[in-house]
């Protein structure tokens, strides 16, 4: 957390309304960052309540921030998350989730497949150059530009990912 994200508990009202969370006591229940909140609120992802300038967050806004940052936990964007609750809400005022199409289902494996497949490429190739320089000589692992070379490499192949989505 940087100084932007700093909370003083004793600035949260002594008593928030029955059922509401400060923002404070919000960030402490999901594990965020104020900021994240403050991001999330936006970006029109969650709407919490206000009374003067503290916000206050009900049942149905926990239960929305909980429906994001399990969009996210499996891969989707802000963006398909925002979409997928409101295409949910639509259908069910009261219900919070998120929609989600069978082929969405099958492209979201599918991507993380790809995904998990290049990351465990990459842990091998770390693997391997972490073994070769252990096994030269110190002079030698020092003055080497080998280090470099392939982070270098592996840097363009990762930003040049295929299916890599922005959002």
């Amino acid at each position: 957390m940087n100084s932007l994200d700093t909370h003083d508990p004793s600035a949260d009202q002594a008593h928030s309304p029955q059922g509401l969370l400060t923002i404070g006591e919000m960030a402490r229940h999901f594990g965020v960052s104020l900021r994240a909140l403050r991001f999330y609120e936006d970006r029109g992802l969650i709407k919490p309540l206000r009374q003067g300038l503290t916000r206050l967050y009900d049942d149905k806004t926990r239960a929305r921030l909980s429906m994001i940052l399990k969009g996210k936990q499996l891969g989707f964007t802000l963006t398909e998350i925002s979409r997928m609750l409101d295409e949910r809400q639509e259908g069910n005022e009261t219900e919070v989730a998120l929609a989600l199409a069978p082929n969405q289902v099958l492209e979201q494996i599918d991507i993380l497949e790809r995904q998990r497949a290049e990351i465990d490429a990459a842990l091998i190739e770390l693997k391997e150059t972490q073994a070769r320089l252990a096994a030269m000589p110190a002079q030698e692992r020092e003055t080497s530009a080998m280090p470099a070379a392939i982070l270098t490499n592996s840097s363009q192949r990762i930003s040049a990912s295929p299916f890599a989505r922005a959002g």
